[in-house]
């Protein structure tokens, strides 16, 4: 028992004693014997010193190794003893434990420097950051899921929004930043962002690189993306409070939903009227009122490219057309040889030249072959001269195919000898 006292308990045992308390209750005090109390008590009045203070610790044998290695890191660089233990062992057969490598930098290093943090605040319209949170076991629709909940939050007024997903896949992350710039009725300068592979595809950081869909995305909405450094969870603290605040304050595993509809709705609500109340730092205002202040700042909401999945460069073919999953797509013609970006989106295929969106028809379809007759039409450019026109017979075929199946002529035959007549 004596050996486990903590040198705390040790001097509460001296400074009760001093009080005059007898060593019987002491012990009781305390949950140690009456032996122990009597030990330590006669120990201290000896002047005995603990005799491991004299021995030399075992890392002392590689102290140059030791100091080399903490003095070779950064000014914000913590010393990772873990490595520094296997790192000994196997370089230098060091046969200590761990904890001795701990209790000898810790005695002989000196702690490094507190470094201060620059709190700024952020202009209006620069800046939003976005997070996801995990809310499990939710109950919608008569089933438990696990949910996703999609928070972007804008770093001046606090005005944010919540998106609900079932998924946190590549689809899901562009869609809930459509609705979330939708409910803030503008787009940042930049959004800030974790380093989830759906943004940052490869490395972290300001050295990571963008995730090639959501680069292209954010080009088309005209944002730039602002990657946090790894393990900084400080650098987008505004939308990490708003989640733990939404866990604390808004969960939603307390009720059943009849849809994610249903919940989405509630949460809208939940929203706006919390910005209602609370206080907007930089303006001493209402966050609902910061953010009206903010919205010219913000730039226009534009038509929000749909989320796609996969993306590709494709040169125009002679007959105005590309290939995209074992698809032809028509194209206007102007657009003849040069490159374009074909996106599959969930239910659309999208074809882009620049970040314009010049056609788009269905995904998926049974059909291999998929016309607009209105990028064959329009006058000659520069580059490109127009396909010559149908013609009689050409338009007839045209007019006919265009029509629903119960309005064709019974006789296609004698509908196209007209034209040929």
């Amino acid at each position: 028992m004596a050996a486990k006292l903590s040198s705390e308990a040790r001097m509460t045992i001296q400074e009760l004693a001093r009080r005059g308390w007898t060593r019987s209750k002491i012990g009781r005090t305390l949950g140690v014997t009456e032996g122990a109390v009597r030990y330590h008590l006669r120990r201290q009045a000896e002047g005995a010193v603990d005799g491991r203070s004299w021995q030399v610790p075992r890392a002392a044998a590689v102290h140059d190794v030791i100091a080399e290695w903490v003095g070779g890191l950064g000014e914000d660089e913590g010393v990772n003893l873990a490595e520094l233990h296997d790192f000994l062992v196997e370089e230098h057969r060091y046969e200590g434990s761990l904890r001795s490598v701990q209790r000898y930098v810790s005695r002989q290093f000196p702690k490094p420097k507190l470094r201060a943090r620059r709190r700024v605040e952020t202009p209006p319209g620069a800046q939003a950051q976005v997070d996801w949170g995990h809310f499990p076991r939710i109950l919608v629709g008569g089933k438990q899921q696990d949910l996703f909940a999609f928070h972007l939050q804008l770093s001046h007024s606090r005005k944010g929004a919540v998106i609900w997903s079932r998924r946190k896949h590549q689809l899901a992350w562009l869609t809930c930043h459509n609705e979330s710039f939708r409910r803030i009725a503008g787009v940042p300068a930049t959004v800030r962002v974790d380093n989830e592979k759906t943004a940052i595809s490869s490395g972290a950081g300001a050295w990571g690189e963008v995730n090639t869909t959501y680069r292209r995305y954010a080009q088309a909405v005209r944002f730039h993306v602002d990657a946090c450094q790894p393990r900084s969870p400080e650098a987008k603290g505004k939308v990490e409070r708003r989640i733990r605040d939404h866990r604390l304050g808004s969960d939603p595993g307390r009720r059943h939903w009849e849809s994610l509809e249903e919940l989405q709705a509630w949460t809208d609500g939940r929203v706006e009227r919390s910005e209602h109340r609370r206080i907007c730092p930089p303006t001493g205002t209402s966050v609902w009122e910061a953010w009206q202040r903010e919205l010219p700042s913000l730039g226009p909401v534009p038509i929000l490219p749909e989320p796609f999945d996969l993306v590709a460069m494709r040169t125009v073919a002679h007959d105005c057309t590309v290939a995209f999953e074992g698809r032809r797509y028509s194209v206007p013609f102007p657009l003849l040889g040069q490159r374009v970006e074909v996106r599959g989106c969930a239910d659309q295929v999208q074809v882009l030249a620049g970040a314009e969106i010049v056609a788009s028809h269905p995904r998926h379809t049974e059909s291999r072959l998929l016309l607009d007759s209105e990028h064959f039409e329009g006058e000659a450019t520069d580059r490109v001269v127009p396909p010559p026109p149908l013609g009689k017979m050409g338009g007839r075929i045209a007019e006919i195919a265009s029509m629903p199946p119960e309005q064709r002529p019974v006789d296609l035959y004698a509908a196209l000898a007209e034209v040929a007549r």
